[in-house]
Parts: C-alpha cells; structure tokens; sequence
C-alpha cells in the first residue's frame, strides 16, 4: 500500500483470506478475498480476478463443511444456514469457471468442475454433481492427473449411491480401488474397500462384501489405525 502497488496488495490479500480460511475466521476471509476481487478488476487483472473467485468460493465451501459439521445427516438435509453458505460457494465457483473458460484455462476448470460437484452433492443435487465431476474426469484424464482421476471415480460413486444406482457405484468404486493401488495409496485403498463392501450389500453379493470388508481390515491392521 505504501509503495502503491496495487497487484501485491491484492495478492497479498488474497494470501490473508486463504490463512484466514485455514484459521476458521471465515467472514474475515472473505472480506480479505472480496479486496483481492475488487483491485484485480479495477487493474483488469483477469487472472487475479479469476484466482479471488476461486478463492471466496473456497472460504464459503470451507465454513458450509464446518457449520455442517455439527449436523451429522446425509447430503441434502442441511439446516438453511448451511444450504445459503454452499449456494454461495458454488455461484463463485461458477463465476471462477466461466471466467477460466474464457482464459482458455483447462487445469482451472479442472478445479472448478471438481468443487462444483462436491458443492452440489453436499446440497443434495446428486445428477448436478455427477455431471460436474464428469467433467473432472475428463480433464484429470487430459492432463495424466491419476490422483484427481481417482477421487472423481470416487465422488461419482457417492453420488450415485444416493440415487440408488448401486450397480454404477460399484463399478466407479472398483476403479477407484485400481488407481489408489495403481498409486500406492494404502489409506485410500482401504476407503475403496470399504465403500465397495457397503456397494456390496446394497446390491445383496453378500460374499463379495465380505472380501471387501476383510481387505479393509487387514490394510487397517497394516496401518495401525486403531
């Protein structure tokens, strides 16, 4: 501010509004990332502006997980408070996407489909959301990126669960389960195991679940996660 150098200050602000969101001091966080906002338009930073979208979307999607916290119900049946705080993430991610669309921005989009999706599964949206992480895959795919792969099989097949689609679940799942093999990634693996056990008895294979659920033991053995 001293020097007049408006891109640092914005920067610098944004910077603020990320730790600030780390810290649970949401509202001060978006005041932070609303002045990251507002000098990169004034500067017609459009790569600025984009960043403090993404930015105040993630402040408004951290505070709607914490509020919900407190709420242990399944996606879609959130008190109002907590519905509002998961709208606003998801018009800022929206804004973030349609800005990195036309910066031609595909890592970004990536990104934003990802949020998008995880956004409308907590409000309950489940084909919004598996639309969105559609999107996701293909991009993770595009760029080689098997971790963001992974965890779009994985949200597909949560969301699919909640529209009764068990058999397309198990299949997301079971792919997850490859990668986070393919990975290495015993933890995650563990988790795969254990949504393909529960796919299982939705779909009454009775004798899979169970191998399911015994791979999963025995990784959390492996692990010492008591």
């Amino acid at each position: 501010r001293t020097i007049g150098d408006q891109i640092g200050e914005a920067k610098a602000s944004g910077n603020l509004g990320n730790t600030l969101k780390i810290l649970g001091q949401f509202d001060e966080a978006v005041v932070c990332c609303q002045r990251h906002l507002d000098i990169s338009r004034e500067q017609g930073d459009k790569v600025g502006e984009a960043r403090a979208l993404y930015n105040i979307g993630n402040v408004y999607h951290a505070k709607g997980k914490h509020l919900s916290w407190n709420t242990a119900q399944d996606p879609g049946y959130l008190p109002q408070e907590v519905k509002d705080t998961l709208q606003k993430a998801s018009e800022y991610y929206e804004r973030n996407l349609s800005l990195v669309k036309e910066l031609g921005d595909r890592a970004a989009q990536g990104r934003a489909y990802g949020n998008l999706g995880n956004t409308q599964y907590l409000l309950g949206n489940f084909s919004e959301a598996i639309a969105f992480h559609k999107e996701r895959l293909a991009i993770a795919k595009e760029f080689g990126d098997k971790a963001a792969e992974r965890r779009a099989y994985s949200n597909l097949g949560n969301a699919h669960i909640f529209l009764g689609r068990f058999d397309i679940s198990a299949e997301y799942y079971k792919k997850t389960l490859q990668l986070s093999r393919q990975l290495k990634d015993q933890a995650v693996e563990a988790q795969a195991c254990y949504s393909l056990g529960n796919t299982c008895t939705l779909l009454q294979d009775y004798e899979k679940a169970i191998e399911y659920h015994l791979r999963h033991l025995v990784i959390l053995e492996e692990l010492g996660d008591r």
